[in-house]
């Protein structure tokens, strides 16, 4: 193994190759700049030894615990990308086939975050952090952009979204006022990426697809109420609400076939959600709460069966339903 001594470096990074580690070693101290092989981009300053495998040596270990975390993850995906020696799965990877798992990721990071599990929180936002990192290993292969360019970006995103705090510009008074603050300026940027793009801007531009469809639903509403498409009131929206199941209910009874029956359905979710924003009420919060509520409940009904040797399947509706009641009263909330 030979060893390679840097005083310091302005940009290393580790990447697999042909079962040993390829490190990129660029900006050294004195202008002696080298590259020993391209690989993802990783900026930092570096002083010490750097083990590099002398040609003919074994395989060396593709991140050694050693390594600087980030880079140590960025190292693993590499190899694991790596379609000489990195796993088959993981190579056959894309982008499609890849977002299920990172909004899967995302939700698990919130369920942490919902039962104050810490060291939950601590592993799911690592899972997290991995479906960024695949990401950008993919995106690099395809010679797109890199990690560095990802959290550059975001990066220069808020140093721009807040001039009040590295511009040296008056900040907003209240939460509110940057609130406002901030969404102006994200509909400046909007506006200017429909420029950019050649078409005509819409207040609705950027809300992704991709959400949840509730929390999409929320979204839409708070962009057309800011131009004063919206109620002016939580009364007037509950009018709405009764006025969409009555039109259900109508479908319903006139034997409506199922697109009709979604399409009236789609209609009262969406306009409870306006119901539920207008009340301050997060929808998505409420429904999971009201999820959990559920859950407990009918665990109440299964344990109380089970303790008389019963179990659901055995059991009738109607002793069910009275359990039921009883779980209300013994788990309110």
């Amino acid at each position: 193994m030979a060893t390679l001594r840097l005083v310091s470096c302005d940009c290393f990074s580790a990447e697999p190759f042909g079962g040993n580690v390829a490190y990129t070693i660029s900006g050294g101290g004195g202008g002696r700049a080298r590259t020993l092989r391209a690989g993802g981009m990783a900026t930092r300053t570096i002083s010490g030894s750097i083990p590099f495998p002398a040609r003919g040596s074994p395989p060396m270990s593709v991140a050694p615990s050693s390594t600087a975390p980030l880079h140590r993850l960025l190292a693993i995906v590499a190899k694991l990308r790596d379609r000489d020696g990195g796993c088959p799965w993981d190579t056959e990877q894309t982008f499609r086939t890849i977002a299920p798992y990172t909004i899967e990721e995302a939700y698990e990071v919130a369920d942490a975050i919902e039962k104050e599990d810490w060291a939950a929180l601590k592993d799911e936002l690592g899972d997290l952090l991995f479906q960024v990192v695949f990401h950008a290993r993919m995106a690099e292969e395809d010679g797109r952009f890199a990690f560095d360019d990802v959290a550059r970006t975001i990066a220069d995103k808020m140093v721009r979204r807040h001039p009040h705090v590295f511009g040296g510009r008056p900040g907003p008074d209240t939460a509110d006022d940057q609130t406002a603050d901030w969404e102006a300026r994200k509909a400046a940027e909007r506006q200017a990426a429909a420029e950019r793009d050649g078409r005509g801007s819409s207040v609705l531009d950027g809300v992704a697809t991709g959400l949840p469809s509730l929390t999409r639903a929320v979204k839409l509403q708070k962009r057309v109420a800011r131009v004063g498409f919206d109620w002016p009131d939580a009364d007037r929206v509950l009018s709405d609400v009764l006025e969409e199941f009555d039109e259900l209910r109508r479908e319903i009874v006139e034997g409506g076939d199922r697109d009709r029956l979604g399409d009236e359905t789609g209609d009262l979710l969406f306009t409870v959600v306006n119901l539920a924003r207008h009340l301050g009420v997060d929808p998505e919060s409420a429904l999971r709460g009201t999820n959990a509520k559920f859950e407990r409940r009918f665990r109440y009904v299964e344990e109380r069966l089970a303790a008389d040797g019963r179990s659901t399947e055995s059991a009738t509706l109607d002793e069910m339903d009275a359990l039921w009641d009883e779980a209300k009263s013994a788990t309110p909330s």
